[in-house]
């Protein structure tokens, strides 16, 4: 039979099916069936499956020809579970198993005309069955796949090694390996699926595609979002007359930035240093001892403020002496807008903190879950430890933040560099916040260097520099920018490579020794 297809003149159209394609729809699936036998959908079946279910039933023109269909229904997939036949899911051919309050969109047909397979068509019906699924909100695809040249090994493997062979590529099926590439995966072998199918020796394989922007139990209120909107604060290092003055210069940023609908607001390492003018006439060790007096003082209004201005609240870093080692830490708490508390404990100590203030490190690492999605918080050095990062992504990290402070450029580079590595590493946003500025009358705070920003992976999704907004270097300022979490599921899944998918992990690990 001739094609109808030209290279110099094709339009194609993916479009929704309609009952007058009717015709063009049985010739090709006719034609696509020709060898296993069978016989198209009646006229009677496809009308009634366009009433059940329209926007479920794609096909694909050819300068106006149908050439390519797929059909589908949605099914409570917990009525039928992993083993079922054909027949169960489609009712028999009446489809009166379709249920619009199903979760799963179960594809019960997909078939090219024979003489249009060189155009690829079937991948332009997939990506259409994805787009039903996500707009409907539904969990997964699900379908029964024909391994139509399971036939011509059979006597030398069973299905399950067949299936093996075929995932490894060391043998090819037209069907199976199609689906592989198109992100499906193979939950089981089912047996006696299709009885008319000869080739696949009646074997299907339950293949399965998982809608990642799914959303159960949706509600009226307190949904989680997938747009962010971040609030960083570049803290300008300035002496104050009192405690009360420096926290009304902290609430200034926060009802500021809160005011922008931001969710969350990340104020820089140490930025509370100043407190320590009246004590440096003591040793450096002794004066940072005082300031850590403030620390409980300074958490407890911010979580206040956390509350009253209805925004997350990263605090920055503050010297925190604990009453049962005797150890002084660097300290950053997580101030939840629903009141609660969290804190994290620098690991990483810097060789000047150790030096000058005998401070030491923390060992708890972990993600703190948020109403914004789970989030991670290192403080300055610890993002130049790749470990650390690649521990808390492993745990559902999101959105990493790193309030830092910095003397010199290089100082700032190396965190800058190194917080936008852990973004590409691990597939995360990375928010980094800065003191500026200079400081007298407080010794080892002399000067500061500071270009806050917010950092994402780097591929199409995202900004060509990685960089998704950054302040003006060394100038005291807000910086406000949205991040979307729906992109970074989109490039766990999808991207151009996938850093967290394609570890070696049977050639390395990374663990956690301490939990």
């Amino acid at each position: 039979m001739a094609s109808e297809f030209s290279s110099t003149e094709t339009i194609i159209d993916v479009r929704t099916l309609k009952i007058e394609d009717y015709t063009d729809f049985a010739e090709a699936m006719s034609l696509a069936y020709e060898k296993i036998g069978g016989h198209p959908w009646t006229y009677d079946q496809i009308e009634l499956l366009l009433k059940r279910f329209p926007e479920g039933q794609v096909c694909v023109t050819v300068n106006g020809k149908l050439v390519a269909s797929a059909l589908a229904l949605v099914i409570d997939y917990e009525k039928f579970g992993d083993n079922h036949t054909y027949k169960q899911i489609t009712g028999n051919g009446s489809f009166n198993t379709h249920d619009d309050e199903g979760d799963v969109l179960y594809g019960i047909d997909i078939f090219v005309h024979p003489d249009y397979r060189n155009l690829r068509l079937a991948r332009r019906l997939y990506d259409a069955r994805k787009e039903v699924c996500e707009t409907l909100n539904l969990r997964a695809i699900v379908a029964g796949g024909r391994i139509p040249y399971y036939g011509k090994v059979a006597d030398k493997y069973t299905p399950k090694e067949y299936i093996n062979l075929v995932q490894s590529k060391d043998l090819y099926d037209p069907i199976l390996t199609f689906q592989l590439s198109n992100g499906f995966h193979v939950k089981k072998v089912l047996r006696n699926y299709l009885t008319i199918d000869t080739q696949s020796r009646q074997y299907a394989t339950l293949i399965e595609w998982n809608n990642i922007y799914y959303e159960d139990n949706e509600k009226l209120f307190n949904q989680r979002k997938s747009v962010i909107r971040l609030g960083l604060v570049q803290w300008q290092m300035r002496l104050y007359d009192s405690f009360n003055d420096l926290m009304n210069q902290a609430e200034f940023f926060v009802d500021a930035v809160s005011g922008y609908k931001a969710d969350f607001v990340l104020f820089p390492e140490f930025f509370a240093t100043p407190l320590m003018a009246e004590y440096n006439h003591m040793p450096e060790e002794v004066a940072i001892r005082h300031l850590a007096q403030f620390t409980p003082q300074i958490r407890d209004k911010f979580a206040e403020l956390a509350v009253s201005y209805n925004i997350n609240i990263i605090t920055g870093s503050l010297p925190f002496r604990d009453d049962e080692d005797e150890h002084l830490y660097n300290i950053s708490y997580l101030c939840r807008r629903d009141g609660s508390t969290d804190s994290y404990r620098k690991i990483h100590i810097t060789p000047s903190e150790s030096l000058s203030w005998g401070m030491v490190g923390g060992d708890d690492l972990r993600v703190y879950d948020t109403d914004c999605g789970k989030i991670g918080i290192q403080i300055c050095y610890d993002v130049e430890f790749p470990e650390l990062t690649r521990i808390q992504a492993e745990q559902g990290l999101s959105i990493l933040f790193v309030p830092f402070l910095t003397d010199t450029q290089n100082g700032y580079n190396r965190v800058r560099r190194c917080a936008q590595a852990r973004a590409v590493e691990n597939e995360i946003y990375v928010a980094i916040a800065g003191c500026v500025g200079n400081l007298p009358k407080v010794n080892n705070m002399d000067i500061q260097y500071a270009q806050s920003a917010v950092f994402s992976p780097s591929d199409f999704q995202f900004p060509t520099t990685a960089v998704i907004a950054e302040a003006t270097p060394n100038t005291e300022m807000t910086l406000i920018c949205d991040v979307d979490l729906d992109l970074l599921k989109e490039l766990h899944h999808k991207g151009s490579v996938r850093n967290l998918k394609d570890r070696r992990k049977d050639l390395y690990e990374l663990k956690l020794k301490k939990t």
